[in-house]
C-alpha cells in the first residue's frame, strides 16, 4: 500500500472523532506550552540578573568592609575598615588597574526652586565614572582640584533632575542638600532601572570630602570609605588584580596568616557566572517539572490509541484480508499517534510564545523565547507520538485477521 493512502487512511480516522482528538492531544497541548513558557520564564530571569549585575560596571571588583570581623560594632562607623590609604595603595601598588575609585554613601533631602525630593547621595572621586561605566549628558564631573578641596558641587542624576527642575537645564543651578547649599555642575547619561528594580538615575555625586565632612559627619572616621570600586583593565586581568588588592589590603592591615580578613572582595565576572549558573539550574527545574505534562499527555495518546485498535478490529482483519501488510497497520497507527501529538505540540508552542510575551509586558520582564523553542518542542512532541503510540500500533498490526472478522 502506498505511503499517502495510509496518510489519508490515518487522517480519516482522526477526523472521524474530532473531539476524542482534541481531548487526545490536550496533554501534548499543555505540556509543550508549560515548557516553553517555563524555559523562556528561566531565561527572562537569566537576562535580568545579566543586566543587573552589568549595571554595575564591567570587569570591576567591589572591596567592602567585613562587618562580621571583630568584636567592634557597626554603631558610629566602627566597623569601616577601609580608609583613604588603602585606595591609595591600590592605586599605586596594584598592576592592571583601569580605575579606583572610594565611594560614602548618604541619603538626603534635596530642596531647589521650590521642589523637594530625597534621594541616594555618593561622596566619590573623578574616577567613579571610569570604574561604574558613567558618562555625562551634560555640565562636567568634577576635576581632581575640587575634589581634593572638598568643593560643594554636585553631578546630579537624570531622574533628580526631571524631578527638582522638571525641562530645565539644572547646569549652574543652586540646590540645598538639607541644610548645605551646592551647585549642580553636570547631570549623568540615563542609565534607566536596573535588574533588580532601581532606578539608576535617582541619585547624586559630590566630591568625596565634602560628602564625608559636610553630609555623613561624625558617623564615619574622617578618612573611612564604605566601599572600593577597583575597575581592572582588561577581563583577563580581573582574577589577578583581585588576588593582588586581597593580599595588599590584608598587609595594609596587618592581618596576620589564619587570621579572618576585616574586608571582602567581590568579582563580578564571578557573581555573573554563580547568578547564572543558579538561573540556569532554576529553569531546567522548571522546564523538567513541566515536562511532566507532556508525558501525561503520551499516556493520554496511548490509551485512546488502545481504545481505537479494539473499537476498530474488524476494520483492521478486513483490511489485512483484502491484502493490507502487518506493516501497512503498523504505519497508519503510528501516523495516527504522531499526528495527534504532533498537531498539539504546534498548539501548545503558538500558546506558549504568546504566554510568554504576555508575561513579559505584564511583568515587565524580558521576554526570551529562544530560536530553538520551537525545532525541540516539535521534535519532542513527535518523540512522543512514536513513543507512546508504537505499543498500539504494534498490537493492531498482530491481530489475526480471522480472528478479527469474527469479533462482533
Amino acid at each position: 500500500m502506498r505511503f499517502y493512502e495510509l496518510v489519508r487512511f490515518a487522517m480519516g480516522a482522526i477526523v472521524a472523532h474530532p473531539m476524542r482528538s482534541a481531548l487526545t492531544s490536550l496533554g501534548v497541548v499543555i505540556g509543550t506550552a508549560a515548557v516553553v513558557m517555563m524555559t523562556s520564564i528561566g531565561l527572562g530571569a537569566q537576562q535580568r540578573v545579566t543586566d543587573a549585575i552589568a549595571g554595575l560596571g564591567s570587569n570591576l571588583i567591589i572591596v567592602t568592609p567585613n562587618f562580621q570581623r571583630g568584636p567592634v560594632a557597626q554603631a558610629a562607623g566602627g566597623g569601616l575598615s577601609l580608609t583613604d590609604g588603602d585606595v591609595e595603595a591600590i592605586g599605586k601598588q596594584v598592576e592592571n588597574v583601569a580605575a579606583v575609585a572610594p565611594v560614602v554613601r548618604s541619603q538626603g533631602q534635596l530642596a531647589a526652586d521650590g521642589a523637594n525630593w530625597n534621594t541616594r547621595i555618593e561622596g566619590v572621586t573623578p574616577e567613579y565614572l571610569t570604574a561604574r561605566d558613567l558618562t555625562i549628558a551634560s555640565g562636567r564631573m568634577f576635576d581632581e582640584r575640587e575634589a581634593r578641596q572638598g568643593r560643594k558641587v554636585l553631578v546630579v542624576g537624570p531622574t533628580v533632575a526631571r524631578e527638582l527642575w522638571g525641562e530645565q537645564d539644572p547646569v549652574g543651578k543652586r540646590v540645598r542638600v538639607r541644610s548645605v547649599p551646592f551647585e549642580v555642575i553636570g547631570v549623568l547619561e540615563s542609565k534607566g532601572q536596573s535588574g533588580f528594580g532601581q532606578d539608576q538615575d535617582d541619585l547624586v555625586l559630590g566630591p568625596l570630602t565634602a560628602v564625608r565632612s559636610r553630609l555623613v559627619g561624625r558617623r564615619v572616621r574622617g578618612d573611612a570609605v564604605q566601599t572600593i570600586y577597583v575597575k581592572a583593565a582588561s577581563e583577563d586581568t580581573i582574577d589577578r588584580v583581585q588576588e593582588d588588592v586581597t593580599n595588599l589590603l590584608r598587609d595594609q592591615h596587618r592581618i596576620r596568616p589564619g587570621e579572618d580578613d576585616d574586608f571582602q572582595t567581590q568579582n563580578m565576572a564571578s557573581i555573573l557566572a554563580a547568578g547564572q549558573a543558579a538561573v540556569a539550574t532554576f529553569t531546567v527545574l522548571l522546564a523538567a517539572v513541566a515536562a511532566v505534562s507532556l508525558v501525561v499527555g503520551g499516556v493520554g495518546i496511548m490509551n485512546i490509541m488502545l481504545v481505537a485498535v479494539t473499537e476498530r478490529t474488524r476494520e483492521i482483519g478486513l483490511r489485512m484480508a483484502v491484502g493490507a501488510r502487518r506493516a501497512d497497520v503498523l504505519i497508519q497507527f503510528a501516523l495516527e499517534s504522531v499526528t495527534l501529538s504532533l498537531a498539539g505540540g504546534v498548539i501548545g508552542l503558538t500558546i506558549g510564545v504568546l504566554g510568554a510575551i504576555g508575561i513579559a509586558k505584564i511583568g515587565d520582564w524580558p521576554a526570551a523565547v529562544p530560536p530553538w523553542a520551537g525545532p525541540l518542542a516539535l521534535g519532542f512532541s513527535v518523540f512522543v507520538g512514536l513513543v507512546f503510540g508504537a505499543y498500539p500500533s504494534w498490537r493492531a498490526s498482530r491481530l489475526d485477521p480471522i480472528e478479527a472478522l469474527r469479533r462482533e
